[in-house]
């Protein structure tokens, strides 16, 4: 958590992860949130949720594989899963501390979880912030979006966990690969630092 100049955390990075019916909120049902704290990860959050509707996008019902009869009957609504939501955060981020929202291609989970509060709850602990790692990746390294693939990743952390696509597990594994991304940093840092003082010694 990054502390202000008090010294008190002003912010706590929140790992999320969601599965869903389909590409779009509104349309189709948030079915599944994990969540964890990006650098106390064994605080953690999980909930199954019952589908809105019956509209589903068979390419995405076919990553995780997800029964909505099951759902319907064993799931939450949507209103009690993102009361729970909320109160885990208000429970795990300290008081006046901004829970910041951190996924991978952070804008596909960031837009149902913003609207699943909203319309649920009329309010998003998350307010507008959300890091993206793919994009934290590209200001890191100077790399392409293409170098943010899976794929490229893999090949660069052969050691890291693989998607599952169960959301709790997903969210525990890109909170790691965060951590390990920001751990390059100060490697990354001095290395430009050398660079640029051989570019003025030219």
């Amino acid at each position: 958590m990054a502390p202000d100049l008090q010294g008190k955390p002003s912010e706590a990075l929140v790992s999320v992860d969601v599965e869903t019916s389909g590409p779009a909120p509104g349309r189709y049902s948030l079915l599944a949130i994990g969540a964890c704290l990006v650098d106390d990860p064994e605080h953690s959050f999980y909930v199954e949720l019952q589908p809105i509707g019956e509209t589903v996008a068979p390419e995405a019902m076919a990553v995780h594989s997800f029964d909505l009869e099951r759902l319907k009957r064993d799931g939450l609504s949507p209103a009690e899963a993102m009361k729970r939501f909320e109160a885990w955060l208000q429970s795990e981020v300290p008081a006046r501390a901004q829970p910041v929202f951190v996924g991978f291609n952070a804008a596909f989970d960031w837009m149902f979880i913003a609207d699943y509060f909203d319309r649920f709850l009329g309010r998003n602990p998350f307010d507008h912030t959300a890091l993206d790692i793919k994009a934290y990746f590209m200001g890191l390294t100077g790399g392409a979006w293409r170098d943010t693939t899976k794929s490229a990743l893999a090949a660069r952390y052969p050691d890291h966990p693989h998607l599952t696509h169960n959301a709790l597990q997903d969210a525990l594994d890109q909170a790691a690969l965060f951590r390990r991304i920001r751990d390059e940093r100060p490697a990354m840092d001095q290395r430009a630092s050398l660079r640029d003082s051989g570019d003025r010694n030219l």
